[in-house]
């Protein structure tokens, strides 16, 4: 058949000669599809028809090859490319489409591609039913690539019913697009289809939003389109539907009200949408939600006033019935603003009805409405439960007695505390409180028996006996134990009552142990008044007895005041008795007050050496802060009591006990009061002593004052040794530093032994370098201000003499002998030589300073006769070669 044809085709084609050699391969391959496409891309260039007779001459022999056909379908498509819809050349390809659907009707591809380009010729029939056979002649399978284009294809043009019918069809494969489906209804303006639709998707439980939209989102969404288009939705209840979503979504109460009342509002019933912002705002549990209720409702009414005015402004024919109309939606306006605080207090008594401030906050704003507050009042103690009330039940009650007995009630207002008393209270201390505000009223009315009858009512003993912190029991039982209600008892007795009856009730609240210092103190204050001093005491003593110390403080400090000032010295051992009881167990910072207390009365009234004990006492009992204070007291006292001298034991003692600041301190008054003896010597051992914990850095002020002590009552010898005392202190306290320094770098270095070494040499070459300088210094002044230095003068003086030189006289001055300077260099050499290897900087330092000690020039005093005794000198002169 093919050897038949290729002739007469041979006749009716020419061929070029580049054509040849692929038509040869055609005749001896004929159904090769490589060979064909070999052929087609060489003819690529050639004019339309050359390419398409290639194409159909292969389809010829392959009707059946999908590649053949798509690309010639794909060719085909790009020779129509720019010519208008109704060239003819569009229906040869669509032809062509059909030819080959006869044998490519199950690729879904040729379907696509179809579709596409009928759509491109707006032949909106021919295309639906091209998608239709493509449905029809593809597998369920294959459906989800046709329905896009088909969507797409229905959405390009405007023909709604057709394109819900489509949706309709794709809805049933596809149920989870329905989103676009509503989108679609609502670009369509097709709302109550779109209505209904959402509809049905927020009642579909599994139903997943492919935008991640939640279920109460979609509720809001179809809320807002029913609510919006009243007149367009004619299929759904409105109604039911958002109080549907009332029920169910009770975090966005206030939007869905607005919803529906914005639905009667453009519905055009303005007083149904009135009744349901009413009924709105006397439902929503929470402010927010009454919020957006309220601001929507007086929005509504402003809005329905002012058109109303206006439309009455405008109206040339206005009777008396508009202005009534609009007067009467002004009265509704102000009504309802006025209202705000009480609908917003409604809502939070809504939200929590047990709460009591809430409830005071309602009776304040029904001010001057005696009749409300009543009610008000009624409503909150019937409402609020003692165990689940926010506050304190109590003010209640109280509140709503007081109200009546303002208003002249009085009875009332017995009435109400009645029932105020026979209510469960949680704490024993609401249900006191009650009784003594009942006991006030009565006070007020001058009732003062009814006031006692009430106060013995509240304190009787129950039928058996319960504890005072016991839950279980009710506040009734447990009211007999309130201190409240006993202390205004008390009071009221020692007002009103007998000293029998008072003191009854003073005992029975100390038997049943729950006084306080503070009733320990009135009741001894009590009988005080009444002149029962013994009585009172004891009462004092029972206190004591009940509590310990810090409390018992205020208890003690009253009852020693009182004894002191009532007896003084005349029951003396029996106050002694008392202090040594009161400072057995005293804590340190409560121990100063007693003890001074306690020295004072032996002062005044005993033995002086008893109260040098108590001080002696305390001196040790007192905190470590009142120790310094105490021993200055003791010295003060005893100096008076013994004299000067007696001080020294109490200063010793006081170095010991007292840490290093206060130390210092005492030690320098010591050293004061050695000088004022005439204890030269002393008083420069106690220096000495203390410079041992003197960082001559930090305390300049002691080294100071022994400097100045040593200028008025030294030498050159005692001079010498402080400074090398000064020196020596130093010194440690360098090393000290140094050695820390050394183990910091020893610790980050990681070499103890050389750091070690170098911190010490160190510090010995900077005490030699500050000698050297102090040297140099020494030599460099002149001789005029050498003299200017430090002078010993003695510190007394004498008659016995005419000349102003001979009448000075120093009682304390120490015979040193004559020595020269030659002497001198000898005691400094030979102070270096006895010195050990490690003091060389001290030696050194010795050396320099005996240099500077030369250049001082010190005037000479003439030696009283005094000193020599018989062996007085002959003449002036030799006395001064002496």
């Amino acid at each position: 058949m093919g050897e038949k044809s290729t002739p007469a085709l041979q006749i009716e084609l020419n061929f070029d000669e580049e054509d040849v050699p692929y038509e040869e391969e055609i005749l001896r391959n004929a159904y090769s599809v490589k060979h064909w496409l070999r052929y087609i891309d060489h003819k690529a260039k050639a004019p339309n028809n050359g390419v398409n007779l290639v194409y159909e001459r292969a389809l010829k022999e392959l009707p059946g090859s999908y590649k053949i056909w798509y690309n010639y379908l794909r060719t085909r498509r790009k020779q129509v490319r720019g010519r208008i819809p109704t060239d003819p050349m569009y229906e040869q390809v669509n032809n062509t489409f059909e030819r080959a659907l006869v044998f490519m009707h199950k690729m879904p591809r040729i379907w696509m591609d179809y579709g596409v380009f009928m759509s491109s010729q707006c032949r909106i029939t021919r295309t639906r039913h091209v998608f239709d056979r493509a449905l029809r002649a593809l597998p369920i399978t294959q459906h989800g690539r046709i329905w896009p284009l088909f969507l797409k294809f229905v959405q390009r043009y405007e023909m709604p019913e057709t394109a819900l019918r489509v949706y309709r069809r794709y809805l049933k494969l596809f149920p989870e697009d329905a989103e676009e489906y509503v989108a679609y209804l609502q670009e369509a303006q097709r709302l109550d289809e779109a209505a209904q639709q959402l509809a049905h998707i927020v009642d579909n439980e599994h139903f997943v939003s492919k935008h991640g939209k939640s279920n109460h989102q979609l509720w809001n969404e179809l809320c807002d389109l029913i609510s919006k288009h009243p007149h367009k939705v004619h299929s759904l209840n409105v109604d039911a539907i958002i109080r549907g979503g009332l029920r169910r979504y009770t975090d966005q109460l206030g939007h869905l009200w607005n919803s529906l009342a914005d639905y009667y509002v453009r519905s055009g019933l303005f007083d149904r949408a009135r009744d349901i912002y009413e009924e709105a705002i006397q439902t929503v549990t929470t402010v927010r939600d009454f919020t957006q209720v309220f601001d929507e409702y007086a929005q509504f009414e402003e809005l329905s006033l002012n058109k109303r005015m206006e439309q009455v402004a405008n109206d040339e024919d206005a009777n008396e019935e508009d202005d009534i109309d609009v007067e009467l939606r002004l009265s509704r306006f102000e009504y309802l603003m006025e209202r705000r605080l009480l609908l917003l207090n409604s809502v939070l008594l809504r939200q929590n009805p047990h709460n009591v401030h809430e409830w005071h906050k309602r009776i304040k704003l029904y001010e001057d409405k005696p009749e409300e507050i009543i009610n008000t009042y009624t409503e909150a103690v019937q409402t609020v439960q003692p165990k689940q009330a926010v506050g304190q039940l109590h003010t209640l009650w109280v509140e709503f007695a007081k109200f009546y007995e303002e208003n002249g009630q009085v009875e009332d207002a017995r009435v109400v505390f009645e029932r105020g008393t026979q209510v469960e209270y949680v704490k024993v201390e609401h249900l006191a409180a009650v009784w003594c505000e009942w006991a006030e009223l009565e006070l007020r009315q001058q009732q003062f028996e009814a006031a006692l009858k009430l106060m013995q009512r509240a304190t009787a003993m129950p039928k058996r006996k319960v504890a005072y912190h016991d839950e279980t029991e009710t506040v009734q039982m447990r009211l007999y134990k309130s201190l409240k209600v006993w202390s205004m008892y008390a009071d009221l007795e020692e007002s009103f009552g007998t000293f029998k009856t008072c003191k009854a009730v003073y005992e029975r609240i100390i038997d049943l142990k729950i006084c306080t210092p503070q009733i320990i103190i009135n009741y001894g204050l009590f009988l005080e008044e009444h002149n029962y001093y013994e009585e009172a005491y004891r009462a004092y003593e029972k206190g004591i007895a009940l509590f310990k110390w810090p409390n018992v403080y205020d208890i003690w400090n009253s009852y020693l005041s009182k004894f002191l000032k009532r007896y003084g010295g005349s029951k003396l051992e029996r106050a002694r008795d008392l202090f040594e009881q009161c400072l057995d167990n005293c804590p340190p910072e409560h121990a100063k007050y007693f003890y001074l207390l306690y020295a004072k009365l032996e002062e005044e009234h005993g033995l002086a050496r008893h109260a040098m004990a108590v001080y002696d006492r305390a001196t040790s009992a007192v905190k470590e802060e009142e120790m310094f204070d105490m021993y200055n007291i003791f010295i003060k006292k005893a100096a008076e009591i013994y004299g000067l001298p007696r001080t020294r034991e109490i200063y010793e003692k006081a170095i010991e006990a007292l840490p290093e600041q206060n130390m210092r301190h005492m030690c320098v008054k010591f050293a004061e009061l050695e000088t004022k003896l005439g204890e030269v010597d002393r008083a420069r051992a106690i220096y000495s002593h203390c410079s041992q914990v003197c960082d001559p850095r930090i305390t300049a002020d002691f080294w100071q004052t022994w400097k100045e002590f040593e200028v008025r009552h030294g030498n050159e010898d005692t001079m010498r040794e402080m400074l090398r005392i000064k020196r020596s202190v130093q010194a440690t306290y360098n090393t000290q530093v140094n050695m820390m320094a050394a183990q910091f770098l020893n610790t980050n270095n990681g070499a103890a032994a050389d750091a070690g070494a170098g911190s010490g040499s160190d510090a010995m070459r900077m005490l030699e370098e500050k000698a050297r300088q102090a040297a140099a210094e020494a030599k460099q002044k002149p001789a005029e201000k050498a003299a200017s230095n430090i002078m010993f003068v003695r510190g007394e003086t004498q008659g016995g003499s005419k000349t102003k030189d001979n009448t000075v006289i120093n009682p304390d001055e120490i015979d040193i002998g004559d020595s020269d300077e030659e002497d001198e260099d000898d005691e400094a050499e030979d102070a270096a030589e006895q010195a050990p290897e490690g003091d060389t900087a001290a030696a050194t330092a010795t050396d320099n300073e005996g240099l500077i000690m030369k250049k001082l020039r010190f005037e000479q005093k003439a030696i009283p006769a005094k000193v020599f005794g018989g062996l007085k000198p002959n003449s002036q002169q030799d006395s001064d070669e002496e």
